[in-house]
C-alpha cells in the first residue's frame, strides 16, 4: 500500500479541557462552561474567527488541568452560538472541523493557547477498493450494533449509509457509540482513516458481542421475573383460597421445599417421578387430612435413602487378617474362611455368592465378628436384629393403605446406614417365626438371592432398590429352625465353644483391659494373673463364649475400685486366695474322673448349649419282673437308647457269659445324676449300653475312660457331634482315655494341639471294641458280682487290635 500524508495547516488556538466528553469532527452539541479559565478561551474564540481546540482532560475531577493533564490530540471547533446562563455559566453550541494535534503550548494564562497541527491522508488508486470494503464491513456491523442497543436511535443508520467520506464515517458512528471516554480518544487520536475504520470495527465487534450476553441475561432474568410474578399471583390466589377454609399456613410452602430437595437429589428417574405425583396429590389434599400424613411420611423416607451414597470399599486381605487377629482370639478356621471369602470377592469384584452364616452358641463372637468384617471393608455396619420377628411385613415393608403403615427393615437398616453398599448383619436369623401374617423367612429369600436383589421391592416405598452391592452376613444359634430353602442361600461356619485355654488368653489380651479401663483403673492399680483368670471361668462361669465371664471381671473390678477408695490404697492385687472374697463362693464345680474303676457306672460325654460336660451313668440290678426305669429328666432319644442297648445286650447274653433270662428276672434301674437337669440326645448310647454290662457282669468300668456314641441293635457305634467340647469336658475332669465313633475321627483335628498332646483316643466302630476298652477283665468267677451264673467267663480280647488303613475295625490313636 502507497499514502502520502502531509502537514495542511499549522496554526495558533484557544485550547477548551473537556470534563468526562469527548469532540469528534462532524459532531454538533451543546455544553456548559463554568470555569473562568474555560469562559476566556471561549470569548478569545470569538474574538478571532470563531475557533478553538476541544481536547478531552484525563481526569474529568481536576478542576484546573495542567498541560499533562489533557490528551494531546483534540478536535478544532467553531463555536455557532453562545448563551449566558445564570450563576456565571455559558452554554456553548459548537460544530467539530477537523482533528488536530498539540504541537506545543504557547500559553497556559489566563487561557491556554496552543500550536496545532492538521494531518491527512491521501491513498492511490488500489486502496480505493480495499477502503470501500472495509467501509461496507463497518457500516453493517454497526447496523449490527444498533439492533442490539437500545440507546442508539435506529434512524441513524440512515444517515451513516449516505457518507462517502470513509473518516467521516468512522468519526460519526464513534460519536453514535457508547464507549468510555478512553476508547473514544483512542479513535480520535487515529488521523489515518484506514486505521482508525479498522479500529472501529474491532471495538464495534467487541460491543457486538457483549451486547448480545447482556440480551441473554436481560432475557432470562426478565423470564425469571414474568415466572415470579406469575407464581406470586397464584401463590396470593391460594392462600386466599385456603384462607377461606381455615389453613392459614397452607401447605404450597411446604411443596417448594419439597420440590427443592428433589431438585438437589439425585435420584432415579422411577423415584423422581414418584415424588412429583405425591407432590401433586399433596398439594391438592384438604388441610389435616390423614392421607397426607402419610405422603408426608413416604416422602421424607424416599430423601432419606442413599440412593447414590456410598462408602470407598477396601479389600486388602493383610488388613483384614490384621484386624480380625487384633479383634479376635482363636477362632483360626473361621478367620480362614473370611479371608478367602474377601479374597475371592477382590478377584471377581462382585457380592454375587454364598452369604455367610456363623452359627455358634451364644457369646462366642458371631456379631463383633461381623463388625469386624465390616470394619476390614471400609462399610457401614448395620445389625438388623431377627429375633421375634414373624410378620412378613417385617422384611418388606407395609403397605401404604393406613396411618402406622411403615417400610421393611432392610429399607430401614439402608437409612440407618446412610450408604447403598453397607455390611448387613442379620442377626439371630434362626429365631424367625411365621404366622398368619407371612411367613418373613420367604421375604428372605429375595433380599439373599443376587439373581433378584438388584431390583428389591419393599410394599411401603413401591419403588426398586438396589441391594446387589450390599454385604449380608447372618447369625445363628441353631441351624434346626432355619428353613431348608433360606438356609440353601447361606454358606455355614460354625464357631464351637472356647476352651478353657481360649478363655484365658481372651479374658488377658481383651476383657481385663477393657474393663479395667471402662472402672477407671491402670495398670497400677490392679493386678490379675492367668491363674486367677482360669479359676474364675472354673468356678464362677459355665458358658461357650465369654459373656458371663466379662460380667465376673467387671465384678472384680467394681470391687476393687471400691476397695481402693474406701481403704486409701494405691493399688491391689486379684488372686486365687482373695477371688472368694469378691466373688462370692464358688457357683460351679465340674465333676472329675472316678478315683476307682466301679461295677455300673460309666462316664459319658454330653453336649450342652454351653460347652460339653461329663454324664455318669450309674446301673442297678435289683429281683424283680423284668422292669427298666430310667430316671434324671431323660429325654426321649436317651429312653430309646436305653431300649436299643438293652436289646443289643439280650442278643449277645451268652457271649458275655449272662444269664439269658436276666430281663425277666431283674428289674434295671438307670439314673443320671444332677435329675433337675434335663438331658437328651443320642450320644450316650455306648455309655449306656457299656454301664449295664457292667452292672451284668460284674466287670467294672475303668475310672480314665470316657465315651461317646450311639448304639445300634446290632452293636454297631454311630458318629456323633460336638466331639470338641466333649473332649475339653473329658480333659477337665482328668479323663485320659476317650472312646469315639469311628466316623468322628476326622473331627480329632478341630481339638486344641495341647489337649491332644494329653489324651488317647479310641476309636470304635462297634461295641465290642467298646467293652474291650472300657471294662476292666476279671478271670475269677468268685469275684464275679454280676448275674452270670453260667461255668464260663465272659469272652472278651485281652487286647485292642489296630486297625489297618481303610479298615472299618478299630484303632487306637494316642496324642
Amino acid at each position: 500500500m502507497s499514502e502520502s500524508k502531509k502537514i495542511i495547516k499549522k496554526q495558533v488556538l484557544p485550547l477548551l479541557p473537556l470534563r468526562g466528553l469527548t469532540v469528534f469532527p462532524y459532531m454538533t452539541l451543546p455544553f456548559d462552561v463554568g470555569r473562568a479559565k474555560s469562559i476566556k478561551a471561549l470569548e478569545e474564540a470569538m474574538i478571532n474567527n470563531q475557533l478553538i481546540l476541544l481536547v478531552t482532560q484525563k481526569d474529568a475531577r481536576n478542576d484546573s488541568p495542567v498541560e499533562d493533564d489533557i490528551y494531546t490530540v483534540g478536535t478544532i471547533s467553531k463555536v455557532k452560538q453562545m448563551l449566558k446562563l445564570p450563576g456565571d455559566t455559558i452554554r456553548v453550541l459548537v460544530e467539530g472541523i477537523s482533528r488536530a494535534e498539540i504541537g506545543e503550548f504557547t500559553q497556559t494564562e489566563p487561557f491556554f493557547m496552543a500550536e496545532v497541527v492538521e494531518k491527512i491522508y491521501n491513498y492511490d488508486q488500489d486502496d480505493d477498493i480495499e477502503m470501500e470494503a472495509l467501509k461496507r464491513e463497518v457500516i453493517s456491523t454497526f447496523e449490527d450494533y444498533v439492533k442490539l442497543s437500545s440507546k442508539t436511535p435506529a434512524d441513524i443508520i440512515m444517515s451513516v449509509s449516505t457518507i462517502e467520506n470513509q473518516g467521516q464515517l468512522a468519526d460519526i458512528i464513534t460519536s453514535n457509540l457508547v464507549l468510555k471516554v478512553e476508547q473514544k480518544q483512542d479513535i480520535l487520536n487515529e488521523f489515518n482513516p484506514k486505521a482508525r475504520l479498522e479500529k472501529l470495527l474491532e471495538i464495534l465487534l467487541k460491543e457486538i458481542e457483549i451486547l448480545e450476553v447482556e440480551k441473554n441475561i436481560s432475557a432470562k432474568v426478565r423470564k425469571q421475573i414474568d415466572k415470579m410474578q406469575k407464581e406470586y399471583y397464584l401463590r396470593e390466589q391460594l392462600k386466599a383460597i385456603q384462607n377461606e377454609l381455615g389453613d392459614k399456613d397452607g401447605i404450597a410452602g411446604e411443596v417448594e421445599e419439597y420440590k427443592e430437595k428433589l431438585a438437589k437429589a439425585d435420584l432415579p428417574e422411577e423415584a423422581e417421578k414418584k415424588v412429583m405425583k405425591e407432590l401433586d396429590r399433596l398439594i391438592k389434599m384438604p388441610p389435616g387430612s390423614a392421607e397426607g400424613s402419610v405422603i408426608r411420611t413416604y416422602l421424607e423416607w424416599i430423601f432419606d435413602l442413599p440412593w447414590n451414597n456410598s462408602t470407598e470399599e477396601i479389600i486388602d486381605l493383610d488388613r483384614a487378617q490384621d484386624i480380625l487377629d487384633d479383634d479376635h482370639y482363636g477362632l483360626e478356621k473361621v478367620k480362614e474362611r473370611i479371608v478367602e471369602y474377601l479374597a475371592i470377592r477382590k478377584m471377581k469384584n462382585t457380592l454375587k455368592g454364598p452369604i455367610l452364616c456363623l452359627v455358634g452358641p451364644p457369646g462366642v463372637g458371631k456379631t463383633s465378628i461381623a463388625k469386624s468384617i465390616a470394619r476390614a471393608l471400609n462399610r457401614n455396619y448395620v445389625r438388623m436384629s431377627l429375633g421375634g420377628v414373624k410378620d412378613e411385613s417385617e422384611i418388606r415393608g407395609h403397605r401404604r393403605t393406613y396411618v402406622g403403615s411403615m417400610p421393611g427393615r432392610i429399607i430401614a437398616a439402608l437409612k440407618q446406614a446412610g450408604s447403598k453398599n453397607p455390611l448387613i448383619l442379620l442377626d439371630e436369623i434362626d429365631k424367625m417365626s411365621s404366622d398368619f401374617r407371612g411367613d418373613p423367612a420367604s421375604a428372605m429369600l429375595e433380599v439373599l438371592d443376587g439373581e433378584q436383589n438388584f431390583a428389591f421391592r419393599d410394599h411401603y416405598m413401591e419403588l426398586a432398590f438396589d441391594l446387589s452391592d450390599v454385604m449380608f452376613l447372618t447369625t445363628a444359634n441353631t441351624l434346626d429352625t432355619i428353613p431348608r430353602p433360606l438356609l440353601d442361600r447361606m454358606e455355614i461356619i460354625h464357631l464351637t465353644s472356647y476352651t478353657e485355654e481360649e478363655k484365658v488368653n481372651i479374658a488377658m489380651k481383651y476383657l481385663v483391659p477393657k474393663q479395667m479401663k471402662a472402672h477407671g483403673l491402670k495398670k497400677s492399680n490392679m493386678t490379675i494373673d492367668r491363674q486367677t483368670a482360669r479359676d474364675i471361668i472354673t468356678f464362677y462361669t459355665r458358658e461357650a463364649g465369654v459373656r458371663n465371664l466379662e460380667r465376673e471381671i467387671a465384678t472384680v473390678c467394681r470391687k476393687v475400685v471400691k476397695s481402693l477408695v474406701s481403704e486409701n490404697k494405691k493399688s491391689m492385687k486379684v488372686s486365687s486366695k482373695n477371688i472368694e472374697k469378691l466373688l462370692g463362693t464358688k457357683k460351679y464345680r465340674y465333676d472329675k474322673a472316678n478315683e476307682a474303676d466301679e461295677v455300673g457306672i460309666a462316664t459319658g460325654l454330653a453336649w450342652t448349649p454351653v460347652g460339653g460336660d461329663t454324664l455318669f451313668i450309674e446301673v442297678n440290678l435289683m429281683e424283680g419282673s423284668g422292669k427298666l426305669d430310667l430316671t434324671g429328666q431323660l429325654g426321649d432319644v436317651m429312653k430309646e437308647s436305653a431300649k436299643a442297648a438293652v436289646s443289643f445286650i439280650r442278643s449277645r447274653a451268652e457271649q458275655f457269659g449272662i444269664d439269658m433270662e436276666f430281663h425277666s428276672k431283674y428289674d434295671i434301674h438307670i439314673h443320671v445324676p444332677e435329675g433337675a437337669i434335663p438331658k437328651d440326645g443320642p450320644s450316650a448310647g455306648i455309655t449306656l449300653a457299656t454301664a449295664m454290662v457292667s452292672a451284668l457282669t460284674g466287670m467294672p468300668v475303668k475310672k480314665n475312660v470316657a465315651m461317646t456314641g450311639e448304639i445300634t441293635l446290632r452293636g454297631r457305634v454311630l458318629p456323633i457331634g460336638g466331639l470338641k467340647e466333649k473332649v475339653l469336658a473329658a480333659h477337665r475332669a482328668g479323663i485320659n482315655t476317650i472312646i469315639i465313633p469311628l466316623d468322628n475321627e476326622k473331627d480329632i483335628e478341630d481339638i486344641p494341639e495341647n489337649v491332644r498332646q494329653e489324651l488317647k483316643f479310641v476309636i470304635a466302630s462297634d461295641m465290642d471294641t467298646v467293652l474291650n476298652m472300657a471294662l476292666v477283665k476279671i478271670r475269677n468267677k468268685k469275684t464275679h458280682k454280676g448275674v452270670n451264673s453260667r461255668e464260663k467267663d465272659i469272652i472278651l480280647a485281652d487286647e485292642v487290635p489296630v486297625a489297618e488303613p481303610g479298615d472299618r475295625g478299630v484303632s487306637i490313636i494316642e496324642q
